[in-house]
């Protein structure tokens, strides 16, 4: 989280995923390290996490302190929390984080003077540090930050997992920067202030600091694509990997005709004349981005393409087109992994997109479901070589529906 924030913020809960035929969970394991990803360094990092500097008196909230004091005495000190006070502390956590970047501030008093902060590019030993790390982020960027859930994941020891999306306010094209990962948060036992806070990044196998890994992974993502600045389908993503997004959408509607192949433009001028009045009210239609074509079958041959209706449009509200070539239709929401990349989607580089997203999935145990998308998010008709000429790479991505997927705490 702490690479993460800015000059004007928001920290939201996350609302519950959009209603799908594909089922998502969040699997919220017991105490245990294997609770973890398997690397080794995370391994290390969460056992750091719970040795940290005491200090502090107050437990925050601290009516319940004196029975965790007499139960320790009773157990021989070295129990762990209570059930009640490790939910005391999760719900803490829950309704004090939205407060993180903006006005109202964390509340101080539930953390130690020594609060052992780090990320792989950050660390701190002081709350003073701590406090300004999170000033000095809401500076540069404008963040979105996702609290998915909180558990307790060790004797003194809570973890939350997050997503938070933020501009880079100081370059001229504003690049998105998306991490995904762990908070562990720490607590002295003597009085259940959080006195560490590890964050691990789901898009990096070195989470220790300093990690270069980490930092190119910062660098890498303030790359400039030419994306046009209109409406495109809600969507957040859950999990940003080192090879893929997992995305969950809202329902969207499309307008449809009959494709030829994913990287072509065959049936685009029907889509495009629907928005642009050759429908039955001749009402004109403002464009989305981006433009898919969707391949439905296992081979990848059922083809159409597709343009996105604004969000504020229904069903009912919509004209009739005025040729049967075109359909209009609703998307359901679901769960989709995505890889981005650049450059002229040539038929053959797509295809080996999609082979490589697919193999990543299975491998990462995932449950991909047939057929693909392909997004542009430019018109398909562009020339690359004007594009390039702009230096204005081409934004696209392979998309893959998943199944059952749960996002792991």
């Amino acid at each position: 989280m702490a690479t993460t924030t800015s000059l004007r913020s928001r920290l939201l809960i996350l609302p519950p995923p959009p209603a799908s035929p594909t089922a998502v969970s969040l699997r919220l394991h017991p105490c245990a390290i294997s609770a973890l990803p398997s690397s080794s360094r995370r391994r290390n990092l969460r056992l750091a996490a719970r040795v940290a500097p005491p200090g502090g008196a107050v437990a925050p909230a601290s009516s319940s302190a004196p029975a965790a004091e007499e139960e320790k005495d009773e157990n021989g000190g070295g129990e762990g929390l209570s059930a009640a006070d490790a939910e005391r502390l999760c719900e803490f956590l829950r309704t004090d984080l939205p407060h993180l970047f903006d006005d109202v501030g964390i509340d101080r008093s539930a953390y130690d003077d020594r609060v052992r902060f780090r990320d792989p590019i950050t660390r701190h030993d002081t709350i003073d540090g701590y406090l300004l790390n999170i000033r000095l982020l809401k500076l540069l960027f404008r963040p979105d930050f996702y609290l998915h859930a909180v558990k307790q994941t060790g004797p003194y020891e809570l973890t939350t997992r997050w997503t938070m999306v933020m501009k880079f306010m100081l370059l001229p094209w504003k690049p998105e920067l998306v991490f995904t990962g762990l908070s562990i948060m720490g607590l002295n036992p003597q009085n259940l202030k959080f006195n560490s806070h590890v964050d691990l990044w789901d898009s990096i196998e070195n989470n220790e600091y300093f990690s270069f890994e980490g930092l190119w992974d910062v660098f890498k993502q303030l790359r400039f694509y030419k994306t046009p600045d209109i409406e495109t389908p809600n969507y957040l993503i859950l999990k940003r990997t080192a090879h893929y997004e997992v995305r969950s959408y809202s329902p969207f509607l499309i307008v449809e005709a009959k494709g030829d192949k994913l990287t072509g433009s065959s049936g685009f001028n029907n889509v495009t004349g629907y928005i642009f009045g050759k429908n039955a009210s001749s009402e004109k239609i403002p464009m989305t981005t981006p433009v898919f074509t969707q391949a439905s079958d296992g081979t990848l041959s059922d083809v159409s393409i597709q343009i996105v209706l604004p969000m504020n449009k229904d069903l009912n509200s919509l004209p009739a087109p005025n040729t049967e070539a075109v359909t209009l239709r609703k998307v359901e929401g679901g769960i989709v992994a995505v890889k981005k990349f650049s450059g002229r989607p040539k038929e053959e580089i797509v295809l080996q997109k999609e082979k490589d997203l697919r193999s990543q999935l299975l491998k990462d145990g995932l449950k991909p479901q047939e057929g693909c998308l392909l997004g542009r998010y430019n018109d398909p008709r562009t020339k690359s070589f004007l594009m390039s000429a702009l230096s204005c790479p081409k934004r696209n991505e392979v998309l893959i529906r998943l199944n059952e997927f749960t996002l792991e705490l």
